[in-house]
Formats: C-alpha cells, sequence, structure tokens
C-alpha cells in the first residue's frame, strides 16, 4: 500500500526501520523531506555510512551498486544505500538489482530510492519487491484545495497558531508555490513570538511571495506554464519594471540549462554538472522537465534570441523588447510555441 509523506513521517515515529524505501512523486520539497525523514531516523538507529548513487542515464553502471550491496561495511556499521532516479526508471538492469536486493536483503544495508515522477508506468516488481520488505511513499503535488490545510499543518508542526482567514491569506499569497510556502512558514516561526496570528497579522509578517518578480517568472518557463508566463509577464511589465533589469537573469538560466542540455546530448553525468552548476536538488526537477522538451540545439537558439531581446531593450535592434521576450519565454514553455521564434 502507497503512503503519503505524512503517512511516513507517523510510520518512522511509531516503530522501527524497514529494510527498503521508495520515495517518488512530482512535488520535490515533499519527496526531500520524506527522503530526509529516512536518513534522519537511520542515523538514530545507528546506520552510521550512506552511499550515494545518481542513476541518471543509460550508461549508469548498476553493477556497481551490485558491488556495494553485497560489500562488507567499510567500519562494520550500518549503512544507508541511496539510489537517486530522476524519471523514477531504473530500466531492466536497475530493475532486476533492486529486485534481487529485495529478495534477500543484507542485515547491515538500508536501501533508499528516490525519484521525481510516479504514475502507474513507472512501477514495475522492482517496486513491488521493495513494497514486500518496506515502503513506497508517493510524493503527489498539493491541489489548489488542499494548499491551506497543507500550510496550517505545517504552521501547527513549527509551533505557529493562525486563524483560518490567515492560513487563507497565506495560501493566496504563495499561488501553489509549496517551497515558497514553506519558506514563509519557517519565517512566520521566529517572528509570531507565541502570539496566534490572524489575517492582518499575517499580511505585515509576510513577504509577498506571490509578487511577479524574475525568477518565477523564469521558473514558470521551464516548468513549462505558459499561461502562468503570460500573467507574470503582465505583472512585471504593469510594476514598471524594464526589460534590461530581467535580461541578467533571463540569460542565466538559459546558459545553465543550455549547459545541462549539452552534458545530456553527449551522454554524460548529469547529475555531476547539476554538482558544477550549483543546482539545489529540489530545483533539478524543473531543468529535467525543461530539457525533456527541448534539446541542446534549441538551447542554443534561446540563448541567441535573448542576445537579440538585450539589443532592442538597449535600442540597438527594431522591435518591441516585451512582446519578443514573452515570444522567447512561451517558446521555453511550450515546444508548439516555437513557431513565434520562426521555427518549427
Amino acid at each position: 500500500m502507497e503512503l503519503t509523506p505524512e503517512r511516513l513521517a507517523a510510520q518512522l515515529e511509531g516503530g522501527p526501520l524497514d529494510r527498503a524505501y521508495l520515495i517518488a512523486g512530482p512535488e520535490p520539497l515533499r519527496v526531500l523531506e520524506a527522503a530526509d525523514a529516512v536518513r534522519a531516523r537511520a542515523r538514530a538507529e545507528g546506520f552510521a555510512e550512506r552511499e550515494v548513487f545518481e542513476a541518471d542515464g543509460r550508461g549508469f553502471d548498476w553493477g556497481a551498486v551490485e558491488a556495494t550491496f553485497r560489500a562488507p561495511s567499510l567500519f562494520a556499521s550500518r549503512r544507508v544505500v541511496e539510489i537517486r532516479l530522476p524519471t523514477t526508471k531504473p530500466g531492466k538492469e536497475g530493475a532486476a538489482a533492486i529486485a534481487a536486493f529485495c529478495e534477500d536483503p543484507p542485515a547491515d544495508v538500508l536501501l533508499l530510492v528516490t525519484g521525481g515522477e510516479w504514475s502507474r508506468q513507472h512501477g514495475g516488481k522492482w517496486s513491488e519487491a521493495i513494497a514486500r520488505i518496506g515502503r513506497v511513499v508517493v510524493a503527489w503535488a498539493i491541489k489548489p484545495h488542499e494548499m491551506a490545510d497543507w500550510i496550517e499543518r505545517r504552521l501547527r508542526s513549527r509551533g505557529v497558531a493562525a486563524d483560518r482567514d490567515a492560513v487563507l491569506r497565506l495560501a493566496e499569497r504563495v499561488e501553489g508555490n509549496l517551497l515558497a510556502a514553506a519558506q514563509e512558514v519557517d519565517k512566520l516561526a521566529l517572528l509570531a513570538d507565541g502570539t496566534p496570528l490572524d489575517a492582518a497579522r499575517m499580511e505585515a509578517l509576510v513577504a509577498d511571495a506571490a509578487r511577479y518578480d524574475v525568477f518565477r517568472l523564469v521558473d514558470a518557463a521551464l516548468n513549462g506554464q505558459p499561461a502562468q508566463v503570460s500573467r507574470m509577464l503582465g505583472g512585471l511589465r504593469a510594476e514598471g519594471e524594464a526589460v534590461p533589469a530581467l535580461m541578467g537573469m533571463v540569460v542565466m538560466e538559459l546558459q545553465r540549462a543550455a549547459a545541462l542540455a549539452q552534458v545530456q546530448a553527449r551522454g554524460g553525468n548529469l547529475a555531476g554538472e547539476f554538482r558544477a552548476q550549483r543546482v539545489w536538488e529540489s530545483k533539478q526537477a524543473v531543468y529535467r522537465r525543461a530539457l525533456q522538451r527541448h534539446g541542446a540545439g534549441r538551447w542554443e537558439r534561446f540563448l541567441a534570441e535573448a542576445g537579440r531581446i538585450d539589443r532592442i531593450a538597449k535600442g540597438r535592434a527594431a522591435g518591441d523588447a516585451w512582446q519578443v521576450l514573452e515570444r522567447l519565454l512561451l517558446a521555453v514553455a511550450e515546444p508548439r510555441a516555437m513557431a513565434l521564434l520562426g521555427q518549427p
């Protein structure tokens, strides 16, 4: 039976660790925090070593994972072996390795598998094998009507009391952005001073996390959300922002995506490139979704278009900089919008 991250937390508090865990889903924050809960409990139970494998492509060496399963602990201690599957698809070789581990799990090894996606097509005999000796945890995205309850639970867990109007005000401001909501709750835990929050005090304490800023604009494009791109860009324009002030962040993110696409195109170590680019684990799923939509050549085309927009904005080329910027970001978000750039 699948667990939610919340039920996993209760299970970890009320019973011993299982032999294996699969934690996957489209909500990176929930996956990360559920995995952190398993790691913390493992440390408390004496799992002193941790080995991490980034299974991010066809060239991944599953033989190394199998050797690790069989190898004795370096310091005669218990170990966590963590396998990160960005697409949550281990392939034939990986599925066999995981299933073999579950058939006869070593006494000193805890297996933790994490993934960024989940559906019926992702599971198989390997995930069923994990379920037989452990737990399968699915971190679904929080739906809009669930956001207020999620925020209320998180506030309580941080020792913050808030009435329903205050909770709804915060939910409205973060606009479904779970990471922004989590950050605001952590800030409130420091600022509330134990005093219950009503809507007015919530308004005074919480920064407007839903404001139309360039960071969220580029995230919307990378996440494949064209409607949000248009709305946020309109908001930025209405607030009096200038295109040149936006282009630094836009170009930086496009350069990062282009570098990642080049590594992926040549079958390189994408996980290593994420580390080199200092991309947070919670943000990696955003880039992976973007890389699934566009190949390396398109990212170079996007960078060239960004350069043209910068020249337009500075009066060095003809055109409407806002219009061309919108077309660029819509193309990043939706491959069908490549026609807006004059490309199929």
